[in-house]
C-alpha cells in the first residue's frame, strides 16, 4: 500500500513547549482591565537565560506531553491520559475517534523526532528561541500551504483549541474596542473548557506556561459575561433543534440592546458533527450589524472543506481550530486563523489583561506582529511546537491524497457505518441535521462523525455506563470477559471511538453519546494507486468498525466485568 508522507523539506523543525517548571503562585487577581503586569518587558529581556539547549534533550515521550494543561496528564501506572492515548505510536489500538483521543502515528512521531534533532543543530549557531521563533513562522507558512490560504492569513499557535478561544476573545476585544459579550452557538457540544473561556475565566488548574490557579475562577481583567445557545433539541434529546437561528439572531438582539458588543461563537463542527447558525442567518447578522457583533467559528473538530475555512476567512471570521481531532495529531494543538488585515486592530490595543500573559508567549504570535509581542516574555513551548509538528505531518499526509479518493472514500465509510449502527440491536443513532452541506463543504458534503447511544435489553445505557464501556473498549478485556475464542479474541482488541457526549434527556435521566469518527489518517492509509488495492483498504477499514461494534455488545452483556 502506498501511503504519502509530508516532506521534511517543506522547512525546518523549530517550537517547544514551555520547558517544566514547578507552579507559581498566581498574582492577586483585581489589577484594572488594560493594565501590564509591572515587570512583563523586563521580564522578556531577562529570560533568554532561562531556557537552554539541554531542555531538548529531555525524552520525546516526555517532551510530547509538556506545555499544556493538566488533560495531557499521564497516569503514572500506565502511561496514558485520561483519553486513553500514550505518548508514543500504538499501531496496535485500533483508531476510529478523530477526537481528543488521538494516538500519535509512527510517521507524525518520526517527523517530531526530527524535527527537535534540526532544532538541536541549529541552535548551536543561534539562541535556541532565536531558532525556535524561526521554526514557528516556517509551520504557519507550511499550515496555510497545506490548508491553501492565503500568505496575509495570521496563523496565532496555542496549547489546545480551548486556549485559543481564550486568544479569540482576546483579540475581539481588540476589534470591538469594549469587553464583548460571548455568544456561544452549541454551547451544549463544544470543548468542555468553553463554559469557561467563552466568560474569560481558567478553565483548569494549571496553565500551559506552568503557573497555578483556579479552575472558573476570573482571568485577572479578562472577565466578561456569556449566553449559551444549546443544538440539542429540548424535546426529543437526539436531534438538533430547528430554531437554532431564531435562537441566535434574539440573543443577538437582546446584547445589542443593553449597549453591548457580541463575539458571536459559531459551531463548525460539534462534538455531534452538527452546524450552526445557518448561511442564512450568517449573512442576516454580517448585513444587519457588521461593526458590533464579531464572529468566531469553531472548527477545532477540523471537518470542514479547505474552500468554506477560505469563505469564512474572507468573510472577516476568525477560526478556530486543532492538528488533533480529524487529522489526528496528538492532542493537544491549538491555532487561531485571523483573515487579511485584522492585525490593524493590534494598533488600538494599549494594554492587556494581566491575568491573560499566563495564556501566550511571544513565539505564539506572527513576527510581523512586533509590538505586541514585544509585551510577552520569550517562552519557548517545545510540547506545543512538537505536537503540531506531528500534526503537520497527518495534514500533508492526507492533502497529498487525491481529493477525489478522499470524498469517495469518505462516503463509502458513512454508507457503511449507518448501516452497522441501524443494524445492531444496542445502538441508536443520534438524528444527523440534513440539508446543511454544500460544494464548499467538499469531501464533508459527508458526514464524518456517528454518534450512537448505547440500549440494554431495549432500555438506555446510564452515562456511567456509557463511560465504562468507553474505557473498557480502550483495554485487553480478554481475562474479563469469557465465552468462545471468537469471543475472547474481539474483547483483547484495544481501540479508541469518541468519547463520550453528555444529552440532557426531557423526561429522565441525561444520557451520553459515543462517537465513531472518520479521521483524516483512516482516509490516508486507505490510499493506494492500485483502485483494487484501495478499495480493500476500505473494506479493511469497515471490518474493524464492525469488530469495535460486536465488542460493544460484548461489554453491554458483561457489566460486571466492564465496570470493575
Amino acid at each position: 500500500m502506498s501511503v504519502p508522507r509530508c516532506s521534511m523539506a517543506t522547512s525546518p523543525r523549530n517550537s517547544q513547549p514551555r520547558p517544566l517548571r514547578r507552579p507559581t503562585r498566581r498574582e492577586p487577581v483585581g489589577m484594572s482591565i488594560g493594565a501590564s503586569r509591572p515587570s512583563d518587558i523586563e521580564r522578556a529581556s531577562e529570560s533568554g537565560s532561562r531556557y537552554r539547549l539541554r531542555d531538548l534533550f529531555t525524552p520525546l515521550d516526555t517532551l510530547l506531553v509538556s506545555g499544556g494543561d493538566g488533560r495531557l496528564a499521564l497516569d503514572p501506572k500506565v502511561r496514558v491520559n485520561a483519553y486513553g492515548c500514550g505518548p508514543s505510536p500504538e499501531p496496535e489500538i485500533w483508531n476510529f475517534a478523530s477526537s481528543t483521543a488521538s494516538t500519535i502515528s509512527q510517521r507524525a512521531y518520526e517527523r517530531a523526532a526530527l524535527a527537535r534533532e534540526e532544532l538541536v543543530h541549529k541552535s548551536l549557531f543561534d539562541e535556541v528561541e532565536i531558532a525556535f521563533d524561526r521554526r514557528c513562522e516556517d509551520m504557519r507558512d507550511e499550515l496555510r500551504d497545506h490548508l491553501q490560504l492565503s500568505p496575509r492569513v495570521d496563523v496565532v499557535f496555542s496549547p489546545s483549541g480551548t486556549d485559543s478561544q481564550l486568544h479569540a476573545l482576546f483579540l475581539a476585544h481588540a476589534m470591538l474596542g469594549v469587553p464583548p459579550v460571548t455568544i456561544v452557538v452549541g454551547a451544549d457540544q463544544t470543548g468542555s473548557g468553553t463554559v469557561h473561556t467563552a466568560r474569560g475565566r481558567h478553565f483548569g488548574t494549571m496553565t500551559a506556561s506552568g503557573v497555578a490557579v483556579r479552575k472558573d475562577a476570573a482571568i485577572a481583567g479578562f472577565a466578561g459575561d456569556t449566553i449559551a445557545v444549546p443544538l440539542l433539541d429540548a424535546a426529543s434529546g437526539l436531534a438538533m433543534r430547528v430554531d437554532a437561528d431564531v435562537e441566535v439572531i434574539r440573543a443577538i438582539e437582546a446584547s445589542l440592546a443593553q449597549g453591548r458588543r457580541v463575539l458571536l461563537h459559531i459551531m463548525n463542527s460539534s462534538k455531534l458533527g452538527w452546524r450552526a447558525p445557518s448561511d442564512a442567518c450568517l449573512d442576516e447578522i454580517v448585513r444587519r450589524w457588521p461593526r458590533e457583533v464579531q464572529v468566531v467559528v469553531d472548527a477545532c473538530q477540523a471537518r470542514l472543506g479547505r474552500r468554506r475555512l477560505r469563505h469564512y476567512l474572507d468573510r472577516g471570521y476568525m477560526v478556530l481550530m486543532t492538528g488533533s481531532k480529524f487529522f489526528g495529531g496528538p492532542a493537544f494543538s491549538g491555532a487561531l486563523l485571523l483573515p487579511k488585515g485584522l492585525s490593524r486592530a493590534l494598533e488600538r490595543i494599549e494594554g492587556i489583561a494581566p491575568g491573560f500573559f499566563d495564556y501566550a508567549g511571544r513565539c505564539d504570535w506572527p513576527m510581523a506582529w512586533t509590538a505586541l509581542r514585544s509585551r510577552f516574555e520569550r517562552r519557548p513551548n517545545f510540547g506545543q511546537w512538537l505536537r503540531w509538528e506531528a500534526a503537520l505531518a497527518e495534514i500533508g499526509s492526507y492533502y497529498a491524497v487525491p481529493g477525489a479518493f478522499r470524498a469517495k472514500t469518505m462516503a463509502e465509510l458513512a454508507i457503511g457505518i449507518d448501516s452497522m449502527i441501524a443494524l445492531s440491536p444496542s445502538l441508536r443513532a443520534v438524528t444527523a441535521p440534513v440539508g446543511t452541506a454544500d460544494a464548499d463543504d467538499e469531501e464533508f458534503m459527508q458526514r464524518s462523525m456517528f454518534p450512537f447511544t448505547l440500549l440494554r435489553q431495549n432500555r438506555p445505557v446510564s452515562i456511567s455506563d456509557t463511560s465504562a464501556v468507553y474505557r473498557a473498549l480502550a483495554r485487553d478485556m480478554n481475562d474479563d470477559i469469557g465465552g468462545s475464542a471468537a469471543d475472547r479474541q474481539v474483547a483483547a482488541q484495544r481501540c479508541l471511538v469518541g468519547q463520550p457526549v453528555r444529552l440532557e434527556q426531557p423526561d429522565g435521566a441525561p444520557r451520553a453519546a459515543l462517537r465513531l469518527g472518520v479521521g483524516a489518517r483512516l482516509v490516508t492509509d486507505a490510499w493506494s494507486a492500485d483502485s483494487a488495492q484501495a478499495q480493500r483498504n476500505v473494506q479493511h477499514i469497515l471490518d474493524r468498525i464492525a469488530h469495535v461494534l460486536v465488542k460493544i455488545e460484548l461489554l453491554l452483556d458483561h457489566t460486571a466485568a466492564v465496570s470493575a
